[in-house]
């Protein structure tokens, strides 16, 4: 019997808390930002494909490994 394979790329996005400017651009803190959500994604199976923000929000696009839900890792 053949196997099936799947591949699902999530694009996330969230804000900071009241949509404040917290996220500075161009900083060491933005890039340990990136380094510290692609670690968590890596860590459950999902890589980072690209991690990039704005003052008030992220984006993500990784893809979702089969053995966590999406809601788990949100």
């Amino acid at each position: 019997m053949g196997q099936s394979l799947s591949q699902l790329y999530v694009h996330l996005t969230f804000g900071t808390k009241g949509r404040l400017p917290l996220i500075t651009e161009n900083s060491e803190s933005e890039a340990r930002l990136h380094a510290y959500m692609a670690g968590i994604l890596k860590d459950m199976q999902s890589p980072a494909l690209i991690i990039n923000s704005v003052p008030d929000h992220a984006h993500i696009l990784f893809r979702l490994s089969k053995n966590y839900a999406l809601a788990k890792v949100v």
